[in-house]
């Protein structure tokens, strides 16, 4: 069930899910998604307490006004854990979601038993910020519809656009900061297991930038989804599955 929590003067959306006393493992959504994008791990993961949240600006969670920073994301993240009591947990993130997962990693490095990151990056270079600031003008003047085809071209293969065809919702805020981060130098600092996962066709972040990330972080692992672009969860849930299941096993064994 979706339940509603108040962090810093604004309406987080949540769900939990899994065995009481479980490992918690707390999953983070892309840009324009919202927590139901995990629904195809959930089964996987029916052996830990799983807790699912809409990002600000997402879902049922409140939009407010202004630009976002992956730091306020990270924080809500954080206060979100706060909230529920979660002292430590298993965070997993794909792209924005990601980033996020990297913010709190950095900024609450006790707080994370391990970290998997999916389909993300740890920085963009300059030339990128015009392309997004495009993008987010042609959506307050065009609404979603501007900029949905194109995103679902970069974020699925051609076969599964398809196949399953469907549309996602919520930008503009969150759009402010994926361009401007900047953790790639920092990495090094984590010292808890790190799995970094990238589908083989993600045209968004490609695999280059899932090897940055991976080459960064001393002792992590690299997994490459084949028939998979941006959200290799979604369009390969099995072999997602699989990897993220036998990441969690080890560390918890």
């Amino acid at each position: 069930m979706l339940q509603r929590v108040t962090l810093d003067g604004i309406n987080l959306a949540y769900r939990v899910d899994g065995p009481t006393h479980a490992p918690w493992v707390v999953m983070s959504h892309s840009l324009a998604c919202d927590h139901t994008m995990w629904d195809p791990q959930m089964q996987a993961l029916r052996d830990y307490r799983v807790l699912r949240f809409d990002t600000r600006g997402h879902g049922a969670s409140d939009v407010p006004e202004g630009e976002y920073t992956i730091e306020q994301l990270g924080d809500d993240a954080r206060a979100l854990l706060d909230a529920l009591g979660v002292d430590r947990c298993h965070f997993v993130g794909l792209s924005m979601g990601g980033m996020i997962g990297q913010q709190l990693a950095l900024s609450a490095p006790t707080r994370l038993l391990s970290l998997t990151l999916a389909d993300t990056s740890s920085r963009y270079p300059a030339s990128v910020v015009p392309v997004w600031n495009e993008r987010i003008s042609l959506v307050r003047a065009q609404g979603m519809d501007a900029v949905l085809q194109p995103t679902l071209e970069r974020w699925f293969t051609a076969r599964f656009r398809q196949e399953q065809p469907h549309a996602v919702a919520g930008y503009i805020g969150c759009a402010h900061a994926i361009p401007r981060i900047d953790f790639t130098s920092r990495l090094e600092s984590l010292r808890f297991p790190t799995m970094v996962v990238v589908g083989a066709e993600d045209q968004g972040t490609p695999v280059a930038m899932a090897q940055e990330i991976a080459a960064a972080i001393t002792g992590s692992e690299l997994h490459v989804i084949d028939a998979a672009a941006h959200l290799s969860n979604v369009e390969q849930p099995d072999r997602f599955n699989a990897v993220l299941a036998a990441f969690l096993k080890r560390v918890n064994s």
